[in-house]
C-alpha cells in the first residue's frame, strides 16, 4: 500500500550512517499502550480530575494517593513488549546505522528490544527514587506496592518520570541535541510533534533526509523530504538492514 514511499525511506537509510530517530508515543500505541493525545488516548477519557492535571507535580505533591492510582493503571504497562518499529531500530543501531534513539515515551520499550543509545525526554517508569534518601526502586515495587509506595526509610518514592510543571533532564536534552545536530537522516516517528520544548528539538537537524511516519497529521508542519500516513511498526517492518 505505501510501498513508494517504503522503497524511497529504504534508498534514505541506505545513503545514511549517522540516523537519529525522534519518537513519541505513536511508536508504543502498537505495542497496546495508549496514546495520552489521541482521540481515544487517556486525554479523552473520564475522569473527576483532567490526566494533565493528575500528572503535574503539584498534584503529585498534593494529592499522592490519586496520582499513584491514575500512574500505576494508565501508565505503567509492564506486560507492554517491543513492536516491530522498536526491533528495526535496534537492528539498525547493531549495524552501525543508527546513532540514537530520542524519545518521548518512559515505557523502556526502545531499550527492551535492544537499543542501547536511547534519550528519554520524558524519564522513565523504570527509574524510582526515594524522595527523602534516594534509593532506588524498580517498577515492579511501585506497581505492586499497594497505595503510595514508601521506601524502607519511610520516605514516599516518586517516579522519574518528567511531570507537568517540571523541567527536563538538562543532560539529556544536550546528548540529544548533540546527536539531532550531528545526524545526516532524522526519522520522526509517532509524534505529533505538539509537546514542547521536545518538538524544538528537531530545529537542530542539519542533514540530508528528514522522514516523517506517523498515522495522523503532524501538528507542527515539518518540511520534510518523506511524509508516511501510515503505522510506524507497519512501515519500518517492511526495511531491509
Amino acid at each position: 500500500m505505501y510501498g513508494k514511499e517504503i522503497e524511497q525511506l529504504q534508498q534514505m537509510i541506505d545513503k545514511s550512517s549517522r540516523i537519529v530517530f525522534f519518537g513519541g508515543a505513536g511508536v508504543s500505541t502498537e505495542s497496546g499502550i495508549p496514546d495520552f493525545r489521541s482521540a481515544d488516548g487517556i486525554y479523552h477519557q473520564k475522569y473527576k480530575y483532567s490526566p494533565e492535571q493528575v500528572v503535574s507535580h503539584t498534584f503529585f505533591m498534593r494529592y499522592p494517593e490519586a496520582f499513584y492510582e491514575f500512574y500505576k493503571e494508565k501508565m505503567m504497562a509492564l506486560d507492554a513488549k517491543p513492536n516491530p518499529a522498536h526491533m528495526k531500530l535496534a537492528e539498525l543501531e547493531k549495524a552501525g546505522k543508527l546513532t540514537a534513539v530520542v524519545t518521548q515515551n518512559i515505557d523502556g520499550l526502545h531499550q527492551a528490544a535492544g537499543s542501547r543509545n536511547v534519550y528519554e525526554l520524558h524519564g522513565s517508569i523504570h527509574r524510582n527514587y526515594c524522595m527523602k534518601c534516594g534509593k532506588f526502586y524498580d517498577a515492579e515495587y511501585v506497581k505492586n506496592y499497594d497505595g503510595v509506595p514508601r521506601c524502607e526509610c519511610g520516605g514516599m518514592i516518586k517516579p522519574d518520570v518528567v511531570l507537568y510543571e517540571e523541567s527536563l533532564d538538562q543532560n539529556t536534552i544536550q546528548e540529544a541535541v548533540r546527536a539531532i545536530s550531528q545526524a545526516d537522516m532524522l526519522i520522526i516517528g509517532g509524534t505529533s510533534l505538539v509537546v514542547y520544548p521536545a518538538a524544538g528539538f528537531i530545529d537542530y537537524f542539519r542533514g540530508k533526509y528528514l522522514a516523517v511516519i506517523n498515522k495522523s497529521e503532524t501538528a507542527r508542519s515539518v518540511r520534510a523530504d518523506l511524509t508516511i500516513a501510515a503505522p510506524i511498526g507497519e512501515v519500518m517492518s517492511k526495511i531491509k538492514v
